[in-house]
């Protein structure tokens, strides 16, 4: 199997339009919770989310935004930031072999505001006032689509959908396509825009978001006993992966190996979360990155802030490191970006590239009071440096539906 590593990164989320001002508001334990101000917001139970810090309509030329869904606008946001971090150009100056370019770029839902918004017209002003151009843009593949024709990738566009699991399975599916030859580089991650009436309301009714109104910068608070739910955040993240040789023929900085990933169904429950499931994805993605818990110095979580999910997951760390789950170090970074469904795979794992190559672990904040018995070490409220040295690390990403996906990063080949 071919040596896979991370080569550049981009974001736009709560926390900033890219990923520099994104990474340190995360050290600084900076929380993208905000009130909703749209007027709609004031009838739902949950009246703020984790907003996009920079509305992506905004950073784009104005008829290409147009053309696109909002998730699609994250997605080439990120896309595009991650391209150009990782030294490659545009058009003519891209010399990348397009025959040996795949996209792997996932959504949990898909393009719900052209879906919702273009059904409003339709009701409202009839068929004709409807943009012909609907379908295109609520695909669940568009943002992937897209961005496959503004780089030119030709050897196959994936979009996997699998909730908040979806872009930590895209990583894993483009680092499968990569090892067994059938691509030499690709553009991975995932998008999400859904703060909506529709879904705000729809999670409410399950009771899974945060009803914090009064204090919604405190909302996210994993593992803490009066968590109440998760905050729902919005926009993408990407990463350019390729193989070693790939990078090292063009002399590519290098952030990080992708060492591993495992992925892992439930098959029991819908929304309940499954902890045999999830212990198996960690101890594939160890397998498969050649690693054991011994080598594990740090785990960004999947935590949600629920008071079913945080537990088990602790559960499922403590059975998978067994005797070295003091060595790593636990982080929820959602506690400051909220939950980006089909983005936080990808957002958490850049996390956790950022925390090996600085050496450093973004707390969880917002922990005042850690639920008893959790058994497992938590970056409480300020950052946490690791040690020096070789470092690995696990991202969790599990999702409705049962979905377990985990991936391993280490630091081994980084420049």
């Amino acid at each position: 199997m071919r040596t896979v590593v991370i080569t550049g990164l981009g974001a736009s989320t709560p926390l900033g339009g890219d990923l520099p001002t994104t990474w340190s508001a995360l050290l600084a334990g900076t929380s993208g919770v905000s009130p909703i101000e749209a007027e709609w917001a004031a009838e739902l139970s949950t009246r703020f989310a984790a907003q996009a810090a920079v509305d992506p309509a905004s950073v784009m030329d104005r008829v290409a935004a147009r053309k696109l869904d909002r998730s699609a606008q994250f997605a080439m946001i990120a896309s595009l930031e991650a391209w150009a971090d990782a030294g490659f150009g545009l058009d003519e100056e891209n010399t990348v072999d397009p025959d040996r370019f795949v996209v792997s770029l996932a959504t949990g839902i898909g393009g719900l505001h052209s879906l919702l918004d273009n059904w409003d017209v339709q009701k409202e002003k009839g068929v004709r006032r409807v943009s012909p151009l609907t379908i295109p843009m609520l695909m669940a593949n568009a943002p992937a689509a897209n961005v496959s024709v503004r780089l030119g990738a030709r050897a196959g566009v994936h979009a996997p959908v699998s909730a908040c699991a979806s872009s930590n399975e895209a990583i894993g599916l483009a680092f499968d396509l990569i090892r067994i030859n059938r691509a030499d580089i690709a553009i991975v991650g995932g998008t999400e825009a859904v703060i909506h009436p529709l879904p705000i309301g729809a999670f409410g009714q399950m009771q899974a978001l945060s009803k914090r109104n009064d204090d919604p910068t405190r909302a996210s608070r994993p593992f803490d006993v009066d968590r109440d739910g998760f905050v729902l955040g919005e926009g993408a993240a990407c990463m350019v992966i390729e193989t070693l040789e790939h990078a090292q023929a063009r002399g590519a900085r290098i952030y990080a190996m992708l060492a591993g990933a495992g992925t892992t169904s439930d098959a029991q429950d819908m929304v309940a979360p499954g902890q045999r499931g999830q212990v198996l994805a960690m101890q594939k993605a160890l397998a498969e990155a050649g690693l054991t818990p011994a080598n594990i110095q740090h785990i960004n979580a999947h935590g949600t802030s629920t008071p079913t999910g945080d537990p088990i997951e602790a559960a499922s760390i403590r059975e998978v490191m067994g005797s070295y789950v003091d060595s790593a170090v636990v982080t929820s970074t959602k506690s400051m970006t909220g939950h980006l469904l089909g983005a936080a795979g990808a957002l958490e794992t850049i996390a956790v590239v950022k925390a090996l190559q600085e050496r450093i672990v973004p707390p969880t904040i917002n922990l005042d009071n850690p639920e008893p018995g959790l058994g497992i070490d938590i970056a409480a409220n300020k950052p946490r440096p690791l040690p020096a040295g070789d470092l690995a690390a696990i991202n969790n990403s599990f999702g409705f539906g049962g979905h377990n996906v985990s991936v391993v990063v280490s630091t081994a080949n980084a420049s």
